[in-house]
């Protein structure tokens, strides 16, 4: 048993007491929520277009690892992330395996502010999802006959906020009328 001045949570059971953040005054539940309802491959491609004469390839293939995110709406307080992953190794005698990876995830949002919701969706959603879709993705390349493709973790968040902060120097640029990008 807990001693009093140890107490953990508020457990005032009075509706009308003066703690009620995260409930409307008719009961509703108001406070902010996120979780994952469920998460699965939406669409995997492996080719492996040289077998068996690549399994005797002894040039280094080259690496070439590709990702995008995407998100939408499904229905009220309901998204799906998208994280799509391409990897692909490739010699001077020809490509060796290409791994195409559609990994989703639903999440649940509920009272969550835009300006909070999007960095969720487009950042930290895709950072939990990433290391599921990382091992469908050497398992994969492990069952097409080579040895699994280890992915190191990507700063999705990092990424996020570098994209956002070169969006806003672009559209201030363009505001002054300054050349954007390269030419």
């Amino acid at each position: 048993m807990a001693d009093e001045g140890n107490i953990i949570s508020n457990l005032n059971l009075d509706p009308q007491g003066a703690d009620n953040a995260g409930q409307a005054a008719n009961g509703e539940d108001t406070a902010p929520a996120i979780g994952f309802l469920s998460q699965y491959v939406k669409d995997l491609s492996v080719e492996n277009p040289n077998a068996p004469e690549c399994f005797q390839w002894q040039e280094t293939p080259e690496m070439q690892v590709d990702f995008n995110i995407a998100a939408r709406t499904l229905g009220t307080d309901v998204h799906e992330v998208e994280l799509k992953m391409k990897a692909s190794a490739k010699t001077s005698q020809g490509v060796a395996y290409i791994v195409e990876l559609a990994f989703c995830g639903l999440v649940a949002m509920r009272n969550i502010p835009e300006d909070q919701a999007h960095p969720f969706l487009f950042a930290e959603a895709p950072r939990l999802l990433f290391p599921f879709a990382r091992r469908v993705v050497a398992d994969a390349v492990r069952d097409a006959g080579f040895a699994p493709l280890m992915l190191e973790p990507i700063d999705f968040n990092g990424l996020y906020f570098a994209q956002l902060q070169q969006q806003q120097a672009e559209a201030a640029a363009a505001a002054f009328g300054e050349p954007v990008g390269q030419a």
